[in-house]
């Protein structure tokens, strides 16, 4: 597993993690890809997985960076702190490594929101804060709202058959040095992400790199510069496979035609 810096920081994350949304798989897919380097996973209070999630990592938690987020109802400054000790409690631990909003909220001010992040940082609840779904406007107003700290990332959707943040949020994210964590790299499963002539392209080249059509999407998406992927894997099988899509390239021309079909 190759690491990348997190945001412009020091603490370095995988560039596959694991992802949680409707986990089912219980303990043993999260402690093997940990194993296996895949040690960013990626929960949310709406999620429900928190509780499964901590127990999953229970005994690893020296070797997990693990990522949870607020829901948007939960914005105004007291309810950010509830939702964070809530947080806690259902992770059994006792500090969030990134700590994330999770969708925009334009009916509260984001200066009372980034001001309750700021305070968990402070507190050492916290190491990092984090958004996600935040378009480069809002992203702009969350990083102005901070005094003290910077937002490190921005987890929001991405694949090769969704680039819209390739029009300005990614180039303005790779300026600033906020990572992109990617959500549903792999859409909800290859039959969705790709069919027809893009199936095709995607076939020809998972065979000539030697690998399998989802490392090969994935990769797709690491290639970019700050980007790192949080696939969901159910069974120790996909998150093997998952795993797989680091440590390697895809070469230009694969880029390219993989673009192209795409496109």
């Amino acid at each position: 597993m190759e690491y990348r810096p997190l945001g412009d920081t020091d603490a370095l994350i995988p560039e596959i993690g694991l992802g949680t949304w409707a986990y089912t798989g219980g303990d043993t897919p999260l402690r093997h890809g940990v194993d296996l380097g895949a040690v960013l996973i990626d929960t949310a209070e709406v999620y429900g997985t928190e509780e499964a999630v901590g127990s999953a990592i229970g005994p690893i938690r020296d070797r997990v960076f693990l990522a949870t987020k607020v829901s948007p109802e939960h914005f105004r400054r007291k309810d950010v702190l509830a939702a964070a000790d809530g947080s806690l409690r259902r992770l059994r631990i006792d500090h969030i490594d990134l700590y994330q909003l999770h969708w925009p909220n334009d009916a509260i001010p984001i200066e009372e929101t980034m001001g309750a992040m700021e305070e968990l940082w402070q507190a050492g609840k916290v190491r990092y804060i984090g958004v996600s779904n935040f378009s480069v406007a809002q992203l702009e107003g969350a990083q102005a709202a901070l005094s003290r700290t910077t937002v490190v990332s921005n987890q929001v959707k991405y694949s090769l058959a969704d680039r819209h943040i390739e029009a300005d949020l990614l180039p303005y994210c790779q300026e600033t040095k906020v990572t992109i964590i990617a959500y549903s790299p792999l859409e909800q499963g290859m039959d969705r992400l790709a069919g027809g002539r893009r199936r095709e392209a995607l076939r020809e080249v998972a065979a000539q790199a030697g690998k399998t059509e989802a490392q090969v999407a994935l990769n797709w998406c690491i290639n970019k510069e700050g980007v790192v992927a949080i696939p969901k894997a159910n069974s120790v099988a996909h998150v093997e496979d998952d795993c797989g899509a680091s440590g390697w390239y895809l070469t230009p021309e694969q880029m390219a035609a993989l673009e192209q079909a795409f496109g």
